[in-house]
């Protein structure tokens, strides 16, 4: 990730634009031939990191807009959005795709925003408010990594550790003492549907006694944001732009999520433990008081600049496939965003297993090799006779980066993988005896004499 150049041709063409510059007054000002400065802004020059520091000082250029500002999310987003099997015939490469963001970054953004509003199955025009979406694709924008709730949190968890070596302990003193909220456990008879209430009359945090001690440390911690984090969750929110309120609401939710997350898991410390253990989650689990899911989701959020992490995505299915939790981070998978799942990928099978570890090599049919692990996790609440519910989350590291983990050593990351689709209707292998659907925008060929592995045969373009 340190070699990789920047392009941000738009973000400085807008820097220009909105400072009402030409780019020859912009290039004099930044001590650079306009020449160049029309290169960058083409695309065809990467931004130095001499240059970041002109623009840093002579615009109060904030480095972190470029994460935040990219078309469609950047090229990686749009190529997830391209993924979805509409798009199958096209068959647009990278280079074309390098191509329309430096030439037209705003028809880029603006295919990326009709994309989002138009429903699955939904008609060109009809537009489906998905807060889910809206607020899935914000949180893609920042990379997943949000660096001023992680520099508060990690401050914060500095200042309780040196009250307490316990954090639920320090946290719940902190909010008795600062915020004259105390704490307390109620049993599940009285709170049944309910594992956090917040009863302002009684000045309370009230809990259930069927969270474990992990889900207990991150509800205080939640709190704590809610009254410690409030500016920086609203200047984020406000920057957002919502249209609709619920996808604002679901939005603020993950970022108080974010910061507790980040008081029990600071991004240093939190990264030096996953560099000195191989990224072992269970041993980070232990060292950190948090659960399986909360540690796979902090790794896929360690982009902070001059201290990044291995580029992890997380997703979280239930028995039916359907994905509840998807975060890309900065891995670009595809594997995270589609919408659908291959049966030969085992985050399926985690559920045979629970609680095990399941580790798997698996190759795209773009010649993306991906490491990916995964475990069954059950919700909180859960108490005898109720509806069990079971999740199984799936974890993803690019195979150049994964000789980093722990799990990979003995593994021969070059060697062979399952090959893996998209899911049936997006995936254009012919020869898989899995599948269940032909592929979008591919003709059945029917053969009254022959019967090949699968129960579909396709033709080409």
């Amino acid at each position: 990730m340190a070699d990789r150049k920047l392009f941000a041709g738009h973000a400085i063409r807008r820097l220009r634009r909105q400072s009402g510059l030409t780019q020859a007054a912009m290039a004099e000002s930044l001590a650079i031939s306009p020449s160049y400065l029309n290169l960058v802004e083409k695309n065809q020059r990467p931004l130095s990191a001499s240059l970041l520091v002109k623009l840093a000082e002579s615009f109060d250029f904030d480095p972190r807009a470029l994460a935040a500002g990219e078309p469609g999310g950047g090229e990686a987003a749009l190529r997830r959005r391209l993924a979805d099997p509409m798009f199958a015939d096209l068959e647009i490469d990278r280079n074309e795709l390098e191509e329309w963001l430096a030439g037209a970054p705003g028809s880029a953004e603006a295919f990326a925003r009709a994309y989002d509003r138009i429903g699955a199955g939904g008609a060109p025009g009809m537009v489906v408010h998905d807060p889910v979406s809206e607020v899935r694709r914000e949180i893609e924008r920042w990379r997943g990594h949000f660096a001023d709730l992680d520099a508060l949190a990690e401050s914060l968890a500095d200042e309780l550790r040196l009250g307490a070596g316990d954090l639920y302990g320090a946290i719940a003193e902190r909010l008795r003492v600062k915020h004259q909220l105390t704490i307390r456990v109620l049993p599940v008879d009285v709170m049944p549907d309910l594992l956090r209430r917040l009863d302002l009359h009684a000045r309370q945090l009230q809990l259930s006694e069927t969270l474990d001690m992990a889900s207990r440390t991150f509800a205080v911690g939640y709190q704590l944001a809610q009254i410690e984090a409030r500016s920086e969750i609203e200047a984020l929110a406000r920057g957002a732009g919502f249209a609709d309120r619920a996808a604002e609401r679901l939005f603020r939710r993950h970022l108080a999520s974010y910061f507790a997350a980040a008081v029990m898991m600071p991004y240093a410390r939190f990264l030096r433990a996953c560099e000195a253990t191989g990224y072992d989650i269970e041993l980070l689990q232990r060292r950190f008081g948090a659960g399986f899911e909360q540690v796979a989701h902090r790794l896929t959020t360690l982009q902070r600049v001059g201290g990044r992490g291995l580029p992890f995505f997380m997703v979280r299915i239930d028995r039916a496939g359907q994905a509840s939790k998807r975060f890309s981070g900065a891995s670009g998978a595809a594997l995270a965003e589609a919408e659908g799942r291959c049966p030969l990928w085992r985050l399926h099978q985690a559920f045979d297993r629970p609680g095990a570890l399941v580790v798997q090599l698996v190759e795209l049919e773009d010649g993306g090799r991906w490491l990916t692990l995964a475990r069954t996790v059950s919700p909180q609440g859960r108490r005898y006779g109720a509806v069990p519910a079971e999740f199984a989350v799936g974890l993803g590291v690019d195979a150049a980066h994964a000789g980093a983990l722990a799990v990979a050593r003995g593994l021969d990351l070059k060697g062979e993988a399952t090959p893996v689709g998209l899911g049936c209707r997006a995936c254009m292998r012919s020869h898989c005896p899995q599948r269940s659907l032909p592929p979008i925008g591919r003709a059945l060929v029917m053969e009254e004499r022959e019967r090949g592995l699968s129960a579909f045969t396709f033709g080409g373009d």
